[in-house]
């Protein structure tokens, strides 16, 4: 049982923490020094103090900034939602689209934006997204019932993720015009570009109260490593922490989407990206993938500026082509440790 207490996140590599934080800052200051306009160290910290030109003021605070602000709330949303699904199915393979969640938050931001919802506030599409992805799992969970196997959650999760696609494209086929079909798909590819203060402040408090929920998880999670019979043996209330669950990421991953879009990858790649450097407990995952997803969606955001393109590329299609080689390099190096 002492072998279950839950780990400090740098048991085995004390650096690893501060050392993503450190990472984090650096990524931080390439988002708001890189871009069509490029600024100096010393420009941007003058934005910061006013003593700053106009220009540079406007680039760094008025829209680098909440840009910035947005990938770090939403990679750490991202990255802790699949360290916590990743544990508590005891699944390498489980993240928020893998149980519907995402395309079920998805879902209930295309219904704002077809039937023009999205324009009357802007709380209207956080919300619907949030009530979407919470009634998708809710569905889940019902559809898996009380089955102990996590395949069997999985499965319920595919047929939940099939149905949220196929009502998106549903929207899509049935679009009045060709103007709100692009509005959805570029919705959907996903991008924190254009991103302001104001969604900086819709994606806050889901994030915060997401992460609030699933961060508290960790000796849960540490106990049903053991099975379902040995985490009820010590004591752990599963129905509770399944609702626990449930909650978080449907309001973290709910705000989160209806803020960037569709982004995949993140949640599936960080904890494999960070089990090596902890005791692989899955307490010792959850505040490094928090980080690293905050880390690894502002790099990816910075290389959409980078590349030169007539039109600025979608960030999940630079999330997918950079995480895909990533994930099958680490795969066959960690295949014989899952």
């Amino acid at each position: 049982m002492a072998g279950l207490e839950l780990r400090h996140p740098g048991a085995r590599h004390r650096l690893l923490v501060p050392g993503l934080v450190a990472l984090l800052l650096v990524t931080a200051v390439l988002s708001l020094a890189i871009g069509p306009v490029a600024l100096s160290p010393a420009r941007v910290i003058h934005a910061f103090t006013g003593s700053g030109d106009g220009i540079a003021h406007a680039i760094v605070i008025d829209l680098r900034l909440p840009r910035m602000l947005v990938g770090v709330l939403v990679g750490a949303m991202l990255g802790l939602s699949g360290a916590v699904l990743q544990g508590y199915l005891r699944n390498p393979l489980a993240e928020p689209s893998v149980l519907g969640a995402s395309n079920a938050a998805a879902l209930g931001a295309v219904v704002a934006l077809y039937f023009g919802l999205a324009e009357l506030h802007t709380a209207v599409l956080p919300i619907l997204a949030i009530v979407t992805g919470f009634a998708a799992l809710a569905l889940l969970f019902a559809l898996a019932g009380r089955a102990e196997s996590p395949l069997t959650l999985i499965l319920a999760g595919i047929a939940v993720s099939t149905l949220a696609g196929a009502g998106i494209s549903l929207a899509l086929n049935l679009s009045p015009n060709p103007f709100a079909a692009m509005e959805i798909m570029t919705w959907l590819l996903g991008s924190i570009e254009n991103r302001t203060i104001a969604h900086v402040w819709i994606v806050l408090p889901c994030v915060v109260v997401g992460a609030g929920l699933l961060a508290g998880s960790g000796h849960a999670l540490d106990a049903l490593s053991l099975g379902e019979d040995g985490a009820k043996s010590m004591g752990f209330d599963l129905g509770r922490m399944r609702l626990r669950i449930l909650i978080g990421v449907a309001i973290g991953v709910g705000g989160a989407v209806a803020v960037s879009g569709a982004i995949g990858f993140v949640g599936l790649i960080v904890p494999h990206l960070i089990r090596p450097f902890t005791d692989r407990s899955p307490s010792a995952t959850l505040l490094p993938s928090m980080i690293a997803g905050s880390v690894l969606l502002t790099l990816a955001d910075v290389t959409v500026r980078l590349i030169p393109t007539q039109n600025e590329l979608k960030l999940g299609v630079v999330t997918a082509f950079l995480g895909v080689p990533v994930f099958l390099v680490h795969l066959m190096r960690e295949r014989r440790v899952w």
